[in-house]
């Protein structure tokens, strides 16, 4: 799964991953936060190598890594062509900094978690206002627990007004009375502290916490109404999460000032609601870090810990007993397991003191950090079909994507896929950095908040061929967890063109003949 950076970047170009400064580069490097050894901070650098083998060795895809002891961060490390400047879409780690809005606007008396959410759209209220509807509050959003008998996420994304969808749904149940996740809950939280602030929450956010944290070009996606999506569509860097964390852990203490209430804090992450039992578990309850608990858009975790969380692994983990602070950015597909691999190799080795200095283990710990990437697809860099098939058009049959014509490229190093006006460029068996609007691009995992179409989204994109007729090509779209995998074979004069994203269905195949 991994590959030397320094190999990386021989096969990337000494410049091709620069990105521009006034977009991704932090303010000042006094932004970050305090940097230590890990033994300095009580925990041992063969332990925190031991973890990252771990990851490795069970195929955790991981982009982006903070551990943080004592309000230090003892090692950091991002999986090329995954970068400390560039964004990270969270998922549903978005829901905890939608939950922190709710807080400051608590405690600026513009709102109270008993306040009947009725009470703030009376121009979106059903006809009939069923008992539970009336009695649901804005505790019962934060905890989960609006009584919905369906998840009301999916009907509501697809409507115009998400909030009147919302409001029309039954509510199967007593208000805080069954726990069911929901992300349509969180984004009712968005909606309600946009009404009461008259500003959208990543606006609302930016003086309060972004900007005092150092937080910059944090983007969110909205509704079609203008509402941030409240419970996904969040993206920032990977040290934005450590430092949310880290806010948390010092209950909301921040350079010496007092920047979110600590009643908050405690409220927000303590135990308010239990999840229902799993039919058929596959491990003791006690040992799942989802059925622990839930707070106010926060999850409790085994060992007195609490964390937001996100799809594929876009992780915030507090431990307040052992000062520590743990972010990630993954592709993963077992988030338990990360998790489990926490408990297992990092926990036991948060020591109250600090330990001897172990220079060999640091330095194989910082070698191994610095070098941290993920495989480029690689197994043959040229064919015979590339001369032939240079500069040629193909028109294409009908397809849901629009499109009418394909033409590839092909030079030294470089593979250029050319779809109407949509240009792609692969390195051979390296990245190539740029942008794309190519249709149906970035993979998601909701289609609620998505981008209008026509919005370009960075990437990198490899190519190398599997046999003479068969073209591979790999996208990463580097501010989201996802990539897509396009396969172009090539028969006679005709292309048939696969596209197979890590999210979501396979898309329907792209058909074109050569031109005359």
């Amino acid at each position: 799964m991994l590959s030397t950076r320094r190999t990386f970047l021989r096969q990337l170009g000494a410049t091709a991953l620069l990105l521009p400064a006034s977009r991704f580069a932090w303010a000042a490097e006094a932004a970050r936060l305090p940097r230590s050894t890990p033994e300095a901070e009580g925990i041992a650098s063969s332990a925190i190598s031991a973890f990252l083998d771990g990851l490795a060795a069970a195929k955790h895809e991981v982009h982006g890594l903070i551990i943080a002891r004592h309000g230090r961060v003892v090692a950091d490390g991002w999986w090329a062509p995954y970068a400390p400047t560039l964004r990270h879409t969270l998922y549903s780690m978005s829901k905890s900094f939608t939950s922190t809005a709710v807080g400051f606007a608590v405690a600026e008396g513009k709102l109270n978690v008993e306040a009947k959410v009725t009470s703030f759209f009376p121009s979106s209220l059903p006809a009939k206002i069923s008992e539970n509807l009336a009695a649901l509050r804005v505790k019962h959003l934060l905890i989960m627990a609006v009584g919905s008998g369906k998840e009301p996420t999916q009907p509501m994304v697809r409507e115009e007004d998400w909030v009147k969808s919302f409001l029309a749904h039954e509510i199967s149940h007593e208000p805080g009375s069954v726990f069911m996740y929901n992300s349509a809950a969180t984004y009712m939280c968005s909606a309600i502290v946009q009404k009461v602030t008259g500003e959208k929450i990543v606006r609302y956010l930016q003086p309060r916490l972004f900007a005092p944290l150092g937080i910059e070009d944090a983007t969110w996606e909205t509704c079609p109404r203008g509402i941030c999506t409240g419970g996904w569509g969040l993206s920032v860097p990977t040290e934005a999460l450590a430092k949310f964390g880290q806010l948390y852990l010092q209950k909301g203490q921040w350079n010496g000032r007092a920047i979110l209430n600590p009643g908050w804090v405690e409220q927000a992450t303590r135990f308010h609601i239990q999840q229902p039992s799993i039919a058929k578990p596959t491990r003791p309850a006690e040992q799942n870090d989802w059925q622990q608990g839930y707070g106010y858009q926060f999850w409790r975790s085994q060992h007195g810990a609490y964390r937001g969380d996100g799809a594929f692994g876009q992780f915030t983990i507090v431990l307040p007993e052992q000062d520590t602070v743990i972010a990630m950015n993954s592709e993963s597909a077992n988030m338990q397991g990360q998790l489990d691999l926490v408990w297992e190799h990092l926990l036991p080795a948060l020591k109250p003191d600090a330990l001897p200095p172990d220079r060999p283990a640091q330095e194989t710990l910082a070698t191994t950090l610095r070098n941290l990437a993920l495989d480029i697809p690689t197994a043959q860099p040229d064919s015979p079909q590339s001369g032939r098939l240079d500069g040629r058009t193909f028109a294409l049959a009908d397809n849901d994507r629009g499109l009418r014509n394909l033409r590839f490229s092909f030079g030294k190093g470089l593979i250029e896929l050319t779809a109407d006006t949509h240009t792609i460029a692969h390195g051979v068996q390296s990245w190539r950095r740029g942008e794309t609007a190519f249709p149906g691009t970035p993979p998601r995992l909701i289609s609620g908040g998505a981008p209008p179409a026509g919005t370009s989204h960075p990437l990198v994109a490899s190519a190398t061929w599997r046999d003479e007729t068969t073209l591979e090509l790999t996208w990463r779209f580097i501010e989201t967890p996802h990539r897509e995998t396009v396969t172009c074979r090539f028969k006679d004069d005709t292309v048939a063109i696969d596209f197979k994203p890590s999210v979501g269905k396979p898309a329907a195949a792209l058909q074109g003949k050569l031109s005359a």
